[in-house]
């Protein structure tokens, strides 16, 4: 497994996080996430095997938030 730590623009509240944690958990290989809006990050824990960093990061994106590279 791999963990990382992403830097993410405009979260605001909590539907924010909620909204991420939902889109992110959807996705295949994701094992665990933790999504902050106050500091603005989310950890991720993923099988590097199913699926890639740039499709976390790609996923975040169409949600309308950027991370922050």
């Amino acid at each position: 497994m791999t963990r990382i730590k992403l830097s993410i623009e405009g979260m605001h509240c909590q539907s924010c996080e909620i909204l991420i944690s939902g889109a992110l958990k959807e996705q295949n290989g994701i094992s665990y996430v933790k999504v902050n809006h106050k500091n603005g990050t989310a950890e991720v824990e993923f099988d590097s095997s199913k699926i890639k960093k740039e499709e976390i990061i790609e996923t975040i994106n169409k949600e309308g938030y950027k991370v922050r590279r």
